[in-house]
């Protein structure tokens, strides 16, 4: 399945690998009601996409998002009806269960202003990297609204612990690359000039790997959240059964066998 072509992002694909780039500089790539549906969109378009194994987001300018577009967002929705507050917010919602649901890996690329709705998604993102000057904060109580935005007060906790998620939660306050990377919201942090560079090779190597396995595995590392330990433990065995039906799996031992890498397929 072709990948719709968006107009609020660049979209480009390359070896495998979708790049997803936030391109509003001039206002620290803020969202608008357009880019969020069209975000959506593409991401539950990748569920049926064999040509893209890995994804990659970030922005331009020197900044990841810097949330919902003051003017563009922010202002109607004061003016707004409760029916129509209600449909904005389960849209954004959707980005995040689009993100979820779809099978290849997503890599957050972050630095700069990394905020609300765009730390929502390096939150929703599998992997996240940093630069030392990003500042990442969780700020809607900042405007007078409730932590619980596109799924922060679900997802956050299980990232860096509920004490650390229920702080920044309540206070919206930025915390530092470093603070990040220390809580396990990063998986690292590096120079700015190392940034591209490193989540680009990394999501190479992903799309590289066995798409079928990748996308297992990251459907169950959400579906267990919901399961007891005796339910998760059949669940994999389940999901593991049908993995080993894979040509992947033949393919890996093929190649064991004959001292060389692996060449996935996918299949």
């Amino acid at each position: 399945m072709t990948v719709p072509v968006p107009r609020t992002f660049i979209w480009r694909l390359e070896d495998r690998v979708g790049h997803i780039t936030l391109d509003r500089p001039e206002r620290k790539n803020p969202l608008t009601f357009e880019s969020y549906a069209e975000l959506r969109d593409l991401f539950r378009a990748l569920a049926d996409s064999d040509e893209v194994r890995a994804v990659v987001i970030g922005g331009s300018g020197g900044n990841f998002c810097s949330g919902g577009d003051v003017h563009d967002i922010i202002g109607p929705l004061t003016k707004m009806t409760t029916p129509q507050l209600l449909k904005f917010t389960r849209m954004t919602g959707d980005l995040v269960k689009a993100m979820r649901a779809c099978p290849q890996p997503i890599i957050a690329a972050v630095e700069g202003v990394c905020a609300g709705a765009g730390a929502i998604m390096a939150m929703a993102s599998d992997l996240r990297y940093a630069t030392p000057d990003a500042r990442t904060a969780f700020l809607f109580t900042r405007v007078g609204l409730a932590g619980c935005d596109m799924g922060a007060c679900a997802l956050l906790p299980r990232i860096i612990g509920q004490g650390r998620a229920s702080e920044l939660l309540y206070t919206g306050r930025a915390f530092s690359a470093e603070e990040g990377e220390r809580w396990g919201f990063f998986n690292a942090v590096v120079a700015p000039g190392e940034l591209a560079a490193l989540t680009s090779r990394t999501a190479r190597e992903l799309a590289d790997g066995p798409a079928f396995a990748h996308a297992m595995t990251k459907r169950m590392l959400h579906h267990e959240w919901n399961l007891s330990v005796d339910q998760a433990l059949e669940a994999e065995a389940q999901a593991q059964a049908i993995c080993m039906q894979t040509q992947d799996f033949g393919r890996a031992y093929e190649a064991f066998v004959a001292r060389r890498r692996p060449s996935f397929q996918g299949d």
